[in-house]
């Protein structure tokens, strides 16, 4: 049995293409202290569910681990009262 280990040109080029690095996002909540997270605050929250009404994760919101935390609990205790919807039709 023969193994072919060459590589192909096509593949060099496409793990060059994958190699783009984008500019890491800057959590919201801590550039700004003032900016606090309340599950009564509707339309913040908003920014964090996507169309379907499921939370946005961290690398699309740009949020630290903390704030992100933070985010899903509001967001839940906003669903349980009704405040935001639990599926969007």
């Amino acid at each position: 049995m023969a193994f072919n280990n060459e590589k192909s040109d096509r593949g060099d080029a496409q793990m060059k293409r994958r190699t783009i690095r984008r500019r890491k996002k800057v959590c919201v909540f801590c550039a700004d202290a003032e900016n606090v997270i309340d599950y009564k605050d509707v339309n913040k929250l908003k920014k964090y569910i996507s169309e379907r009404g499921k939370i946005l994760p961290r690398r699309i919101t740009g949020n630290c681990a903390k704030h992100q935390r933070a985010l899903t609990v509001a967001i839940k205790r906003a669903r349980h009262l009704a405040l935001v919807p639990y599926v969007v039709d």
